[in-house]
């Protein structure tokens, strides 16, 4: 996992699973600001199936949880996790 941000700068950075000589991902951006924007899920075909993606969201907003960061969830992979764990709605920013 790839988490270093600079706090000045928006920083664009991953959340990695790696298995099989395949990598899936969560890209995101920190803002500086106390945001944390998730952008876009990735899973490689061979992976696909195995609640990776589910795993990457809960990473993110666990990320997001214990570094008092609000969120902004574009990625729609995230939203949909958003909807099934109710208890990470409070983080995300208005």
């Amino acid at each position: 996992m790839n988490t270093d941000a600079s706090p000045q700068n928006v920083s664009r950075n991953r959340f990695e699973f790696e298995e099989e000589g395949e990598t899936a991902y969560l890209e995101f951006d920190l803002d500086g600001q106390g945001w944390i924007t998730l952008w876009h899920t990735e899973v490689p075909p061979k992976l696909r199936g195995r609640g990776i993606a589910g795993m990457l969201a809960q990473t993110a907003f666990e990320y997001a949880r214990d570094n008092n960061l609000k969120v902004d969830v574009v990625c729609p992979l995230a939203q949909g996790f958003l909807a099934k764990h109710p208890e990470f709605k409070a983080l995300v920013g208005k």
